[in-house]
C-alpha cells in the first residue's frame, strides 16, 4: 500500500508522525511518501519536499514565495497523478492542501483532509470547495462533525491528540521544579507564537503584567518563547513596561509553563486548548489587523459567538475573552486579578475543564489511522 502525505508547519508534522506510526501498528506493508518535517521522516515518511515549505502560506507571508509553492504543488499533481496512491492525506494547511485534494480527487485519488480548516467559525463558503477536495475530513473537535453532517459531507471526529498527552492530573510542583520557578503564585504569559501576533498583544500584555506586579507581590510570571525572535520582541516590550523582575523568558516548552501555571494570559488559539486541558483558569485576548477585522466584520463573515476555543467546547463560557481595542492592558489585568481574588471561581473552571479533557481524548492517532484505511480500501 501507498499513502502519500502533505502536512504543514510543526503541527502537521506532529500529526503526521502519529498517524504514520498509528497506521504501521496495523499493517506492515505501508509505504510514505509526501512532504513532510523531522519528526514525520523519523516515523518512515520519504520525504518529497519539507513541511517547512507550506509554513509561508497566508495572507501575511512574502508574495514571492507564493510562486515556488505553486510549482510544488504542480509537480505533486503530476506525480501522484501519473502513479496514484491507495490515499492521499492532506494534513492541515488548507490553503494547500484543499486545491492539491481537489486535483487529485478529480483523478480518482482517494482523499482525507486531516483537522478541519475552521469553516465552521468564519468563511463558512468554503463548504463547497471542502465537498469537493475531500472523500472524508477528520476532525479534531465534536462540534466540526455536527457542522459536516449538518452539510452532508463525510466527516469523523477522532479526538485531539493533544488530550491524548495531556495528563489526567497536572504535575504542577515537578513543572515549577524543572522551570526553576519559586513563585507563590505563577501566572503564564502566551502572547502568540507568530510575529503578527507578538506584535499586536505583546506590549498590552507586558503593561498588564505590569499593572498586577504592583498589585500582587506573590506573583511570578512566566512566558514560553517559541522562537529566539520572538523572545527578542517580547524583551523589548517587556522592557518598555519597566518588567524586568518577577517575569522569566524560557526557550519553548509551552507545555511546562502551562502545567506549572495557576492562571494564564493568553492569545486566542492552540495555546488556550492546551491551557483548558491542563484545567488552567485563563483569560484570552487577541487583535486582528484593523483592515481584517472590518472585513470580517463588515461582511458578516464570522459566525461563532466567541473566538477562545474552550468557550467553545463548555456548556457556558468559563473564558473571559478581550477582542481589538477591548484588548487592553487595564480590562486584561482586571480580569486576570479576579481570578486571582476568586479561589472558588478557579476551582469550579478547573472542574469544568477537566470534562473537557474526557471529551477530546480519544486515541486520535489510531481512530484517524482507521479512517485513512478506511478511505484507502474503498471501493
Amino acid at each position: 500500500m501507498r499513502i502519500a502525505l502533505v502536512a504543514g508547519e510543526t503541527s502537521g508534522d506532529l500529526l503526521g508522525a502519529g498517524l504514520i506510526t498509528a497506521l504501521n501498528d496495523k499493517r506492515s506493508d505501508i509505504h510514505f511518501e509526501g512532504v513532510a518535517g523531522p519528526a514525520m521522516v523519523a516515523a518512515g515518511c520519504e520525504p518529497i519536499a519539507s513541511a517547512e515549505e507550506l509554513a509561508v502560506m497566508g495572507l501575511i507571508e512574502p508574495l514571492r514565495r507564493i510562486p515556488r509553492l505553486l510549482r510544488l504543488r504542480r509537480a505533486l499533481i503530476q506525480r501522484w497523478t501519473r502513479r496514484p496512491p491507495d490515499v492521499f492525506v492532506g494534513i492541515d494547511a488548507p490553503d494547500f492542501n484543499l486545491g492539491l485534494e481537489t486535483r487529485l480527487r478529480a483523478a480518482e485519488v482517494n482523499t482525507v483532509h486531516y483537522v478541519s480548516p475552521s469553516v465552521w467559525a468564519w468563511r463558512q463558503g468554503r463548504i463547497r470547495k471542502i465537498t469537493q477536495a475531500a472523500n472524508c475530513v477528520l476532525c479534531l473537535l465534536p462540534f466540526e462533525k455536527t457542522f459536516y453532517d449538518r452539510h452532508q459531507v463525510a466527516a469523523e471526529f477522532v479526538g485531539h491528540p493533544m488530550a491524548d498527552r495531556t495528563p489526567v492530573v497536572p504535575d504542577i510542583d515537578g513543572a515549577r521544579a524543572q522551570l526553576g520557578v519559586t513563585g507563590e503564585q505563577v501566572v503564564a504569559v502566551l502572547p502568540g507564537s507568530r510575529h503578527s501576533e507578538v506584535s499586536r498583544l505583546g506590549q498590552v500584555f507586558a503593561d498588564a503584567c505590569c499593572l498586577l506586579a504592583d498589585r500582587y507581590k506573590q506573583l511570578e510570571f512566566v512566558a514560553p518563547m517559541a522562537t529566539r525572535s520572538l523572545r527578542e520582541v517580547f524583551s523589548v516590550q517587556l522592557k518598555n513596561a519597566g518588567l524586568t523582575e518577577r517575569f522569566r523568558l524560557i526557550d519553548g516548552k509551552a507545555d511546562t509553563v502551562l502545567e506549572a501555571a495557576d492562571i494564564v494570559l493568553v492569545a486566542s488559539g492552540t495555546a488556550s486548548l492546551q491551557a483548558a486541558l491542563l484545567k488552567k483558569p485563563m483569560v484570552g485576548a487577541y487583535k486582528l489587523a484593523p483592515l481584517t477585522y472590518a472585513i470580517a466584520k463588515g461582511c458578516g463573515l464570522v459566525k461563532v459567538p466567541y473566538f477562545t476555543l474552550p468557550n467553545l467546547l463548555t456548556d457556558t463560557p468559563l473564558v473571559p475573552e478581550f477582542l481589538q481595542g477591548a484588548a487592553n492592558a487595564r480590562a486584561l489585568a482586571n480580569a486576570v486579578a479576579a481570578l486571582i481574588d476568586d479561589p472558588a471561581r478557579c476551582w469550579h473552571i478547573a472542574q469544568q475543564f477537566g470534562e473537557l479533557r474526557s471529551t477530546l481524548a480519544r486515541n486520535a492517532d489510531q481512530r484517524a489511522a482507521d479512517a485513512v484505511l478506511a478511505v484507502a480500501n474503498a471501493e
